[in-house]
């Protein structure tokens, strides 16, 4: 690679970058959006296109203790919060990509594999997706399902089985207990829904520090840029075995350099300036998406793109929620309540958070020199922490949308 690669402490600044035109301004919601929650299929910006909207509320998921949405979401106290979630659900259009996970003896019920927590802050308005490791063994508590029904709550269960037991609502539920966070908007696609969506927009960009194999997933990718899309796109998200120590962990990672990806595409203008594409990726993502009760009122939609609409690259942080190995079992891991607790404090007194963990070989990315290039295409570097940023405990993994990373692949040279 022609980039020197490097690890570096990282900094999410909190500062505006010059405005650019107002189409892209107007549309930036769509990117931010998406590249936050593509992972799982779900692009928030779609509900925006009013003549696909109802397709994305025909089967609406009533969220536990919802307090009721006020009319204009700047009443919320704190900001609010999303919750992001993709379901390893074997369609049959796509489950032959699946393997054993459709056909062996693990074919029933349906896991969320992928769990982010998206919040966006008061003014100053800022971003931040907090992904949880779906290995993550915490209480599952009763939950309501869709049919009226109640599930029994659970001591000590992994993350990825809320779903199934109690769908979306579960997940939510179990998510809101284990943080604190009142979860008002929640959504879930698919895992064959991020095909398509991947597929309607080109593909994306992901750069490999090291190359790629994984006999589970059959990704095979040399170290460089590549373009991903359909199964490849696929097989890149679901890879495990194939980044950093082969952990659950180091897969999430490689997820958010996916996502991060995708935003700088977006915002650039080859997805967002073209009208066609726009229209059929936003087609694409309510044909698969399961949305709460609180996202059928496109109003709400609308002041959800105005709040972040202006938010930059350096604002918009995805982070790791922090994690112990679980002493029942090496394979699982337990939350780390004291760093997750300055973490929470530190997002819902919305001030700069700054990453103090520097990658190693057991990480599922590296970050690459130069960072991520400013909207007017000039190179950047990494802002420097202000007197009043938050140092996060070196166990939050993390970085910023400004900033390249690129996967640290299974293959050493």
């Amino acid at each position: 690679m022609s980039e020197k690669i490097r690890r570096r402490r990282t900094v999410a600044r909190h500062g505006q970058l010059r405005s650019p035109g107002p189409i892209s301004q107007l549309l930036k919601i769509i990117g931010v959006a998406l590249a936050v929650v593509l992972v799982s299929g779900v692009s928030v910006s779609a509900f925006v296109v009013s003549d696909l909207y109802g397709t994305a509320t025909a089967d609406a998921v009533e969220l536990e203790d919802q307090k009721p949405i006020p009319p204009d979401i700047s009443e919320f106290e704190g900001g609010f919060d999303m919750l992001l979630v993709g379901t390893d659900t074997c369609e049959e259009a796509y489950a032959q990509l699946f393997g054993d996970r459709c056909s062996g003896d693990d074919a029933e019920g349906n896991l969320n594999d992928v769990n982010i927590l998206l919040h966006v802050s008061e003014e100053p308005r800022r971003i931040t997706a907090v992904s949880f490791p779906r290995d993550l063994m915490l209480e599952i508590p009763e939950c309501t399902r869709a049919d009226g029904s109640t599930t029994s709550a659970m001591s000590k269960q992994p993350l990825n089985s809320a779903y199934m037991d109690g769908g979306l609502n579960c997940v939510a539920k179990t998510i809101s207990n284990v943080t604190g966070q009142d979860i008002e908007f929640a959504a879930s696609v698919t895992f064959g829904g991020v095909i398509e969506i991947t597929n309607s927009i080109g593909g994306v960009d992901v750069c490999l520090a090291t190359p790629i194999k994984d006999r589970y997933t059959g990704l095979d990718m040399a170290a460089g840029t590549h373009n991903i899309m359909g199964l490849e796109a696929l097989q890149f998200l679901r890879t495990r075995h194939g980044v950093g120590d082969g952990s659950d962990l180091g897969r999430i990672g490689n997820q958010q350099q996916y996502m991060s990806s995708l935003s700088r595409k977006l915002i650039s203008g080859e997805v967002l300036g073209n009208v066609p594409t726009m229209l059929r990726l936003a087609n694409t993502a309510l044909s698969n998406l399961e949305a709460s009760t609180s996202l059928t009122n496109p109003m709400t939609i609308v002041q959800i793109a105005l709040a972040v609409k202006d938010v930059p690259f350096e604002d918009i942080v995805f982070l790791q929620y922090p994690t112990y190995e679980d002493p029942d079992d090496p394979n699982k891991v337990v939350a780390d309540t004291t760093s997750a607790q300055l973490m929470w404090d530190a997002i819902n007194a919305n001030q700069q958070l700054q990453i103090t963990h520097e990658n190693t070989e057991n990480d599922g990315v590296v970050v690459q020199e130069p960072v991520a290039p400013a909207p007017d295409g000039t190179a950047t570097e990494a802002p420097a922490p202000t007197d009043t940023a938050v140092a996060l405990p070196d166990s939050i993994k993390g970085n910023s949308a400004a900033q390249q990373t690129c996967s640290n692949g299974n293959v050493r040279e």
